[in-house]
């Protein structure tokens, strides 16, 4: 048997997944925790995969690392952190995303990087560095995201750091129109030009590690899903983990000056549109603390009151929200009456309003030409009954559940047996399937609910 291992950096922990290279049968997986919160020093994740048993590669072929997109890692000349580590999730950058798309313009940002500056990504996150902390922003040498950073760790900071297309393709200076690295960029925010990870092709090699294992390219975390999936066109990804996510592969390339649609990059050589809602499986978590239960149990009230939650709306922006922009923006409950106040609506509320905010994304999806025949609902927020039962109506598409997995560190595992092979694709490993659900003929408490959400959206925050 050859094993091949990938690694899943996420915001949340490490998970590192060995799997038969030539069945793709998942052998074990083990994970270890990072810290909570919107940054964090690096090491914390080499610690992290460490205690995961990331580092101990003795009989594995190869190792791909898959992980959490735009965060920034910006190292001296000693090759350390100047800074916390950014992530995502940090919206201390919204100013500076702002100043951005200001200077250059949507239209242009959309056409040439194929993404338009909002908090999340890494371009504003130095930009912050460079305004809030100048000596620390003189003394930057290089610029990383996570997975490069642990992919060199591995590789023992030998050589030039590397990257791939789907993680470049998140930073805000990477041209999706040129595939190449826009340094101007960079250089212009920093003041000095600084060292960027060298973008490495589908398939390509990172480095071979001390102990002889080879390394692939690795991966962000949604084309790493994608990849471990093995997406067909009209195929799109819903994952509900801390964020919300959706996503395709496909030849496609959106323009998108609205910004709602980042024009990423896959790891196969085609193209990732994807749309990003700050509030995914956090809606239900704190909504279930606030009634005293937790996940399953507001799974349960949520299943047992009324289908469109008797005109109880939850518009869930509670830490924010990137689609929409409104990094500022927080939550809000309307159309509360005396008669509806109660456990079940409130937690039926939750579930809605996370997936209407997913309905959304899917039309501006289908808005720019992209077929949506079937929608893959994943991740952890993805296993509530209730929200399962609900989706199929509410995105109007056929939902399969795939069975549960840490997809991620599958894809991360799948591009290493793909490196190993030295083939043109990836190796055909099947996909299996926990549940379908068809949409209801007659979905009109579906199309009433959306309604509701679309008009408190638009009274609250869009006016």
């Amino acid at each position: 048997m050859t094993v091949v291992v990938g690694i899943d950096s996420s915001t949340q922990s490490t998970k590192v997944m060995r799997v038969d290279a030539e069945t793709g049968e998942v052998l074990s997986v083990t994970s270890a925790p990072h810290p909570d919160g919107t940054s964090v020093q690096p090491e914390r994740w080499w610690e992290a995969l460490v205690a995961a048993g990331g580092t101990d590669l003795e009989g594995v072929a190869a190792v791909s690392v898959a992980g959490q997109q735009h965060g920034m890692v910006a190292l001296d000349s000693d090759n350390r952190a100047v800074f916390d580590a950014l992530l995502w999730n940090d919206t201390r950058s919204a100013a500076q995303a702002e100043r951005l798309r200001s200077e250059m313009g949507a239209d242009v940002w959309a056409a040439e990087i194929g993404i338009v500056p909002v908090a999340s990504f890494t371009i504003t996150k130095i930009a912050w560095l460079a305004e809030n902390h100048p000596e620390l922003a003189a003394r930057v040498t290089h610029v990383m995201l996570p997975h490069d950073w642990i992919t060199w760790r591995l590789l023992g900071e030998a050589g030039e750091p590397t990257t791939d297309r789907s993680d470049a393709s998140g930073t805000g200076y990477w041209s999706a129109q040129e595939e190449r690295y826009r340094e101007d960029l960079v250089q212009a925010v920093f003041g000095h030009p600084v060292g960027l990870p060298r973008v490495l092709g589908p398939g390509d090699r990172a480095g071979v590690t001390a102990g002889g294992t080879v390394v692939g390219a690795g991966a962000g975390d949604n084309a790493a899903a994608a990849l471990g999936l093995g997406l067909a066109e009209g195929e799109v990804v819903v994952s509900i983990g801390t964020s919300a996510t959706v996503f395709t592969s496909t030849d496609t390339r959106i323009v998108d000056p609205s910004g709602a649609i980042a024009g990423f990059a896959d790891a196969t050589g085609r193209r990732l549109p994807l749309l990003a809602l700050l509030n995914g499986a956090r809606t239900l978590v704190a909504t279930a603390t606030l009634l005293g239960t937790d996940v399953a149990g507001l799974d349960i009230l949520a299943s047992s009151g009324s289908l469109e939650a008797d005109g109880l709306t939850l518009v869930p922006y509670l830490d924010g929200e990137r689609t929409p922009n409104l990094p500022d923006a927080t939550g809000s409950l309307v159309g509360i009456t005396r008669q509806n106040l109660t456990q079940q609506n409130l937690a039926r509320a939750a579930v809605l309003g996370l997936l209407c905010g997913v309905a959304d994304a899917l039309d501006a999806l289908r808005d720019k030409g992209i077929p949506v025949k079937k929608v893959l609902l994943i991740g952890g927020g993805a296993q509530s009954r209730s929200l399962q039962d609900a989706a199929a109506d509410l995105l109007g598409v056929t939902v399969e559940v795939p069975t549960p997995a840490e997809y991620v560190a599958l894809g991360a595992a799948r591009q290493a047996a793909w490196v190993l092979s030295g083939v043109s694709t990836p190796p055909p490993w099947p996909r299996s399937l926990e549940r379908t659900i068809e949409p209801a003929e007659d979905r009109s408490w579906a199309i009433g609910v959306r309604d509701r959400y679309s008009r408190a959206v638009r009274l609250l925050y869009l006016s």
